[in-house]
């Protein structure tokens, strides 16, 4: 019973890393599939899963075909119940689920001003009043989320769920753009990047090169943070 994740580069690709985190990291058997998101190739690449034409994308072991990363998510809680992709709580469940919808759906200023980008930090980047507004929801719903049903573990409801699945893109936005948040907030910034999962993602991202550079800023390069407190 496996799947295929469809996805395209790691670099830049945010939706890409949420389809990939939500089957790596609940160990579900798994094939990715590579798309050339900034080749031009991916109308080609995606053709014999029609309708699919983003990515990320996944066909599932019957050979259904899911174009979408909510509805990737919601398939394989459905596929796995014995798999706890979100908190067994009923009122942790709700809340998980929808903060994820409100990912999905929302935050429109944070990602168009912030493309998602891991291969090093910018420096002096300032973020508009629309980027702080998105940052202050955020940091709301995460400490909501961890006042309620979370516990000593870092993540939003003590173990790792689709809710820290789909904010992890939102941690390394923070993180490559030097956004302002809390210090719990930030807290929960540094367990995503200290997750083996993302550091292995990161890793295979710094083999991908671009030219020309997708996204460029003028503006000076930093580290990506290696060592976090």
């Amino acid at each position: 019973m496996t799947y295929e994740v469809y996805i395209g580069d790691r670099t830049f690709s945010s939706w890409s890393l949420r389809g990939w985190l939500m089957l790596e990291k609940f160990g579900l058997p798994y094939q990715t599939r590579f798309v050339g998101l900034y080749s031009g190739t991916m109308a080609a690449d995606l053709a014999h899963i029609a309708p699919a034409r983003t990515v990320p994308a996944m066909t599932t072991p019957q050979g259904f075909v899911l174009t979408d990363s909510l509805a990737m998510a919601e398939t394989l809680v459905e596929n796995h119940p014995n798999v706890a992709l979100y908190p067994r709580d009923p009122a942790a469940r709700a809340l998980a689920r929808s903060i994820c919808a409100e990912m999905h759906s929302g935050f429109s200023a944070l990602r168009t001003e912030c493309p998602n980008m891991i291969a090093y930090a910018w420096d002096g980047f300032v973020p508009s009043e629309a980027v702080l507004a998105d940052l202050a929801r955020i940091d709301d719903l995460w400490a909501l989320a961890r006042a309620r049903h979370g516990t000593d573990s870092p993540w939003l409801f003590g173990d790792y769920s689709l809710a820290d699945v789909f904010y992890a893109p939102v941690a390394l936005r923070i993180t490559t753009y030097g956004l302002p948040v809390s210090p719990a907030a930030q807290a929960y910034v540094d367990a995503h990047l200290r997750d083996p999962a993302f550091l292995n993602w990161r890793r295979l991202a710094l083999e991908e090169t671009y030219d020309p550079w997708p996204y460029p800023l003028d503006l000076p390069r930093k580290p990506w943070p290696v060592n976090v407190s």
